[in-house]
């Protein structure tokens, strides 16, 4: 834990360093981070802590006497396994209960930053970029309590097009902000007021208008959680799934998975409608009086008859491509509405893409936190069986070699859950298995050590392989010969 815990302040020393952070704050945050560590930590506290064990009992010769005595290697792991088992429970209660809280704890920390110490997000000498406000903030100095007080402070304000067309300057400012309310008072003194005017008029735009003015007080409403973009969470995309519980994941799962299924069958009948295509046929009146039957007739037998008249190349013509029967400023009005018609109808199928992605990435990311939860559990059990017989196949203790074996396998067994969570989040592979998949590959793996363990066995038998080989080199020469 004590490893992980720097390894997370080195990861987050550009946002934990500068913002004036006191040690108290940076100390909650990593006691509120210490249970989601858990995740990477217990499992390889349980590899490392069982290879050292073992094979300090194999190089000191007890399972030697242990054998001498009766006791297999499965009866002298029956303590150890049971411990395991329990370790494993209570290990699945901690990721149901206890990383969540600390989820929540940590959301909250940061909103409290935010409220409390806004100027937290503002750096002195440097432009500070806040993208959802759409802003640049620059200061000299800040001062007073929490440092609310700034001077010499420079506002860019970005456009819809992202272009700084209005520049604020004021001698000093003040952050206003309360805990029960989510907007922040930026108070400006003392300064001037710049803009350009965007106009469409292209003779006024060689002129380049603007607007200045000079102010005593000015004061800007920003919304509190757009200004604080302090990053205090390892991923954005987290969302709200490792805040939940598996009652409340289940429940989620099945409202979100519902939810998308309403959504595209919505759009998919909206995008039908708008294109006219699929139409039903209408049905035959059963209530039309034979005198309309009578009339409708007659029309059509006109209708055809007019038909039999028209000229027989424009008739052909008509049949290659039904815009030959329209004249031609008809032809680009038609061409035209439907190039709009397409044009509108792949933009807002593109824009549903976006959201649907992130929809279901949403999704997937619910279900891997639910089997997630699981196989930490599960993890636990098997990374013993896998630890534990492979001390007492190397027969080494101490922190050298048994070190080594135990950090290459949890590499694996760490690589593989990350790219297979990252896998399962951009739905390449089913989230189920994106949680599973690095246990299921230890499992085979603590089954075929703990077999070798067992019968007395070396992790590999070189000895049959060169014999494998020998014999089939013999055949070969013997062939060879006849």
């Amino acid at each position: 834990m004590f490893i992980f815990i720097f390894q997370t302040i080195w990861l987050f020393i550009d946002d934990l360093a500068g913002k004036g952070l006191d040690i108290v704050i940076i100390g909650k945050f990593l006691f509120y981070l210490m249970p989601d560590l858990t995740e990477k930590v217990l499992p390889l506290t349980v590899l490392l802590s069982s290879i050292l064990t073992f094979g300090t009992f194999a190089e000191n010769y007890e399972f030697a006497a242990m054998k001498a005595s009766g006791i297999s290697l499965q009866r002298s792991m029956a303590s150890l396994i049971i411990f395991v088992t329990i370790l494993g429970g209570v290990t699945f209660f901690f990721a149901n209960n206890v990383i969540p809280l600390s989820q929540r704890k940590i959301y909250n920390l940061r909103k409290n930053i935010a409220k409390v110490k806004p100027a937290a997000a503002v750096t002195e000498g440097v432009f500070s970029d806040f993208e959802a406000a759409d802003m640049n903030i620059k200061v000299d100095e800040k001062y007073g309590e929490n440092d609310r007080f700034l001077r010499n402070v420079i506002i860019h304000e970005k456009s819809k097009t992202k272009v700084n067309t209005t520049v604020i300057k004021a001698r000093t400012g003040e952050l206003v902000s309360s805990k029960n309310s989510d907007i922040l008072q930026l108070i400006l003194t003392d300064g001037h007021y710049y803009k350009d005017i965007v106009t469409n008029n292209t003779g006024s735009k060689l002129k380049y208008p603007f607007a200045q003015a000079n102010f005593d007080t000015y004061i800007m409403n920003i919304d509190l959680s757009e200004l604080n973009n302090v990053d205090l969470e390892e991923e954005r995309d987290i969302s709200t799934a490792k805040m939940k519980n598996i009652n409340r994941l289940v429940k989620d799962i099945d409202s979100i998975k519902n939810d998308n299924y309403r959504i595209v069958r919505a759009f998919s009948k909206n995008i039908k409608s708008r294109m006219g295509a699929f139409v039903p046929l209408a049905q035959e009146d059963t209530l039309i009086t034979k005198n309309a039957v009578r009339k409708r007739n007659d029309s059509i037998r006109e209708a055809k008859y007019a038909l039999t008249r028209q000229d027989t190349a424009k008739q052909k013509l008509a049949r290659e491509n039904i815009l030959n029967i329209y004249e031609d400023w008809q032809k680009v009005q038609i061409m035209s509405n439907a190039k709009n018609a397409v044009s509108s109808i792949l933009g807002s199928v593109k824009g549903k893409k976006n959201e649907m992605q992130n929809r279901y990435k949403n999704y997937n990311m619910h279900i891997l936190s639910l089997h997630t939860k699981y196989a930490l559990a599960f993890s636990c059990i098997i990374l013993f069986f896998v630890g534990a017989p492979l001390g007492a196949i190397i027969r080494k203790g101490g922190l050298g070699l048994p070190m080594v074996v135990a950090i290459i396998l949890f590499l694996i067994y760490y690589f593989i859950g990350v790219f297979a969570g990252n896998y399962a989040k951009e739905g390449n592979i089913h989230p189920i298995l994106g949680a599973w998949l690095s246990t299921l590959i230890m499992l085979p793996l603590g089954i075929y050590l703990t077999k070798r363990a067992t019968e007395d066995k070396g992790m590999v038998n070189f000895g049959a392989m060169t014999d494998f080989f020998t014999n089939l080199f013999k055949k070969r020469s013997t062939a060879d010969d006849n």
